[in-house]
């Protein structure tokens, strides 16, 4: 049966863990929650050893074969384990597929396989995922509808001990834009500013910043997402709120010189895991960062940073040119590969 991310939350508190869980969806971070729940659910019934498989550099697929033998394999640490397949394109292929269906035809005693993907549709179903939900659970974490957010963020607020009422509930939902995690970060802040009664509109706007202002964070989370159209429009709400170009710059630079360093760590087959720690970036940003990987290679994003610093001596009028429109191709070709021509029209 599939299960929403909220009711397997639910149900983990109900029964033991089961042998297998699919977890996918295009909304990361109900798909995050829902495997964090997992992998609680695990430490809280004694389950103390974890693997990972996942594709590193140029591979597009995890190492089936230590999978398998992994399976076969007893714990060394511990009585039980808990092994994370992660598959962001959703697909196993057909040896992951009969991997897969051999663990569900036999789970190990001491064993929990957790599957999470980044995509799913009825086409990304099998025989595989029809094993998972034999023995365990399928979960999909589908984006939420623009009628279901503010249900969706009361119960969140519920969760939090907070009440707010409709209209309140409604203005947070159209701040937020539809972005679950900002919604969620702005619920968490409420958590703590609130003195317990009921938010209303004016307390909630009170309480809550503008989750849908123009900020650099957001220009830059929907460069990495390829979200060309709202690169364009939260730069034109910065420009008018009268920020600066070099204020903006720092942090796209730095983003730009964290991606080409994970672009060549994948490049040349390393450890992407390993980097993704190094750079300190947390599991809930890292389907962002493998998304814009398949965008561009190394060598494109070392072009970008150099694009970096021809915006950079544009704003201080070192260059011809305007800093804001070579800002704003910029970063749509992070989001848009065949924007990059509009690049090659601005070194003319």
């Amino acid at each position: 049966m599939e299960l929403t991310p909220e009711r397997l939350v639910a149900q983990l508190d109900q029964e033991p863990l089961r042998p297998a869980y699919l977890i996918a969806g295009p909304e990361p971070l109900r798909v995050l929650e829902a495997a964090d729940a997992v992998r609680a659910a695990a430490r809280a019934q004694g389950i103390g050893e974890r693997e990972v498989f996942e594709a590193e550099g140029n591979q597009r697929e995890p190492d089936w074969n230590a999978l398998s033998a992994s399976f076969r394999a007893p714990s060394l640490f511990a009585s039980r384990r808990l092994l994370e397949l992660r598959l962001p394109s959703g697909k196993p292929g057909k040896e992951g597929a009969e991997v897969i269906a051999d663990f569900c035809a036999d789970p190990p005693h001491d064993a929990t396989l957790l599957i999470t993907a980044g995509e799913w549709s009825k086409q990304h179903g099998g025989k595989w995922s029809e094993a998972v939900g034999r023995i365990g659970h399928l979960c999909v974490a589908w984006a939420i509808k623009p009628h279901e957010l503010p249900e969706w963020i009361e119960r969140r607020l519920r969760q939090r001990g907070l009440r707010a009422d409709r209209d309140a509930v409604q203005s947070l939902a159209d701040r937020v834009e539809g972005n679950l995690l900002a919604a969620a970060q702005e619920v968490d802040k409420l958590a703590l500013l609130s003195d317990g009664e009921t938010l209303t509109v004016e307390r909630m706007q009170a309480l809550v910043a503008d989750a849908a202002r123009f900020d650099v964070f957001r220009v830059l989370d929907a460069a990495m997402n390829g979200q060309g159209a709202q690169v364009s429009r939260m730069l034109a709400g910065l420009r008018a709120e009268g920020e600066a170009v070099p204020a903006l710059l720092g942090m796209v630079v730095m983003e730009l010189q964290r991606t080409a360093a994970l672009a060549r760590v994948s490049a040349r087959g390393g450890n992407l895991s390993s980097e993704f720690k190094a750079q300190r970036i947390w599991d809930s940003k890292q389907p962002m960062y493998r998304r814009a990987l398949q965008r561009h290679d190394a060598r494109r994003w070392e072009a970008l940073l150099v694009q970096a610093g021809r915006v950079d001596r544009m704003a201080k009028g070192r260059e011809a040119g305007d800093a804001w429109v070579a800002l704003e191709r910029l970063l749509l070709a992070v989001a848009e590969p065949r924007a990059l021509r509009l690049l090659a029209v601005a070194a003319h």
